[in-house]
């Protein structure tokens, strides 16, 4: 069984390598982006198939902070990509 989990472990890591043109090529940021938390996705769940095909303790550890980056930096995207709000120019001037 675990053959066959660190197999296909491999295959994932093979389409996350696969994914990482399309982060490079990508036509816009938000591509980019998608492509970026697919490469993610696919890391954590590489990881998770290795840990339970080895048995090594602390590989779970690296998926979850992995997995907490990716949600950061998708966040952080989002704040940088949002446009500004402008304030409302009629607050303020009520009598």
């Amino acid at each position: 069984m675990s053959d066959f989990l660190l197999a296909m472990a491999g295959m994932i890591l093979f389409t996350v390598a696969v994914g990482l043109v399309r982060v490079l090529g990508g036509p816009g940021d938000v591509d980019r982006l998608m492509a970026a938390q697919l490469l993610s996705t696919g890391g954590i769940a590489a990881l998770l198939l290795v840990a339970a095909a080895t048995g090594v303790s602390g590989v779970e550890d690296v998926a979850l902070g992995l997995a907490l980056l990716a949600a950061f930096a998708s966040t952080a995207f989002v704040n940088s990509a949002a446009p500004a709000e402008a304030p409302d120019p009629r607050a303020g001037n009520e009598r």
